[in-house]
């Protein structure tokens, strides 16, 4: 049977994705990326936010339509749109054969297998079970990095959040099953990995009783073929002064860290029912910036929370001035069923919303470009990810970048390098966020 899957979302869901596909390789199911020749289609949702859910459900009814006109057999929706909403879906698209939550991901080729016999299926385990990772996993971004899921759900309960609801308590993966999966993305040609969780910085407290992320990161930095270890969503409040000295020690992890702050007036950061005050923020980029010189620092903020006011914004605005995030993303406030803030009183206008966006990015831009602009002849190693003949370039990217979210460096197509090579190069020119170089082989 050919069977289309569509991952939708987060890092994090991609990495569930990969286990669901390395189930259907491993039963021999066949993979196709057309629409029209597949006999089973599998959706791994998101609805974090408004616009990840329409996303969601659109393709849902975009895919659909392929019971009608293509061979499409069976139709399974997985993931935190099905957790979520799992009686709307099948009342709602009677096309769907099968909805599976965010925790039986791991049950799936059985639960394809009853669709097969006619039995259609919701299938929704306890919120915080934690899914089985003892299975192959497909490696499907088709690139030298790969991202490492440490952890599932989350504690913090901020007041704007719905993924307590989806994914339930905080749960770490054992150690040992970590490190197994990573030699084996390892062995399968990944050079980086990108350690993310909803809160990776709170590793091991309920397994072991204290933070084990420093000591997960130093075995992991003794896997020979890992080259660069990079750390996402990390909460400011748990980032302690052993992990900056593990990164600080260990060559393998990039000099990066993503710690999202969401807000720095205290009076927004009590609303979001964050665990920060400005000050306290501040001290720790202090902190983390000592520890680690050079260190490239990106974060993610919310603009336009319920009783956001001009005064909170400023505040904001001050705080981004003084503190120059070398990368900073922004999302406008969107209001989630179930979740305190959804009920809050003084929700704001999406054209206020928009227009604190854009005077945010507009700030953060130039801060970006300037940054940019002082790494000009300065030598830094990146890693190759690419070719782009038609312009005669290498893509690359420096441990400041991570994939997708982040800029890249270019390099002149010259040379015999390949993706995963890591090279030392010379800054020559800076194009916004993105980087010209050279290898310093090459320079005069």
């Amino acid at each position: 049977m050919k069977v289309l899957f569509i991952s939708l979302g987060c890092d994090k869901n991609l990495v569930d994705s990969e286990f669901m596909l390395g189930q259907l390789f491993d039963n021999g199911y066949e993979m196709t990326d057309d629409e029209n020749d597949a006999e089973a289609i599998i959706i791994n949702t998101c609805c974090f936010i408004n616009d990840a859910k329409m996303e969601s459900i659109e393709t849902i009814i975009e895919m659909a339509e392929y019971k009608k006109t293509g061979k499409c057999k069976v139709l399974i929706v997985c993931g935190c749109l099905a957790q979520r909403y799992a009686d709307e879906i099948k009342e709602e698209i009677p096309e769907v054969d099968a909805v599976i939550g965010t925790t039986a991901y791991d049950e799936l080729v059985s639960i394809l297998n009853e669709v097969l016999q006619n039995k259609t299926s919701v299938k929704l385990k306890d919120i915080n079970y934690l899914p089985k990772q003892s299975g192959r996993r497909i490696h499907s971004t088709g690139t030298v990095y790969s991202y490492l899921k440490i952890a599932e759900g989350c504690n913090k309960n901020c007041t704007y959040c719905i993924i307590p609801s989806l994914r339930g308590s905080y749960r770490s993966v054992p150690m040992d099953d970590i490190v197994r999966q990573a030699a084996e993305l390892a062995d399968s040609g990944v050079k980086e990995l990108i350690i993310v969780a909803q809160e990776t910085t709170l590793y091991g407290i309920d397994l072991y009783g204290y933070n084990a992320l420093p000591e997960l990161l130093n075995r992991l930095c003794e896997i020979d073929n890992i080259k660069w270890l990079r750390i996402l969503y990390a909460y400011p409040e748990d980032i302690t002064e052993e992990l900056m000295d593990t990164i600080n020690k260990q060559d393998k992890i990039c000099a990066y860290i993503d710690m999202p702050v969401q807000h720095a007036s205290d009076n927004i950061l009590r609303r979001m029912g964050r665990h920060t005050t400005q000050k306290e923020l501040i001290e720790k980029i202090e902190m983390i910036r000592s520890k680690v010189p050079g260190i490239a620092i990106r974060t993610t903020l919310i603009t336009g929370f319920p009783g956001e006011t001009e005064e909170d914004h400023k505040v904001l605005l001050d705080f981004i001035k003084k503190v120059r995030f070398d990368r900073l993303g922004v999302f406008k406030y969107s209001p989630e069923e179930n979740t305190a803030a959804f009920n809050f009183e003084k929700q704001i206008d999406d054209d206020t919303k928009q227009t604190r966006f854009d005077e945010i990015m507009l700030l953060q831009q130039g801060i970006a470009f300037e940054m940019a602009e002082d790494r000009i002849g300065s030598e830094i190693n990146v890693i190759i990810e690419g070719e782009l003949p038609s312009d005669n370039l290498y893509v690359a990217r420096s441990e400041m970048d991570a994939p997708d979210i982040d800029g890249c460096v270019f390099l002149p197509l010259t040379g015999e390098y390949m993706s995963g090579d890591i090279i030392s190069v010379r800054v020559t020119e800076a194009r916004g966020y993105d980087l010209m170089a050279v290898p310093v082989n090459m320079c005069i």
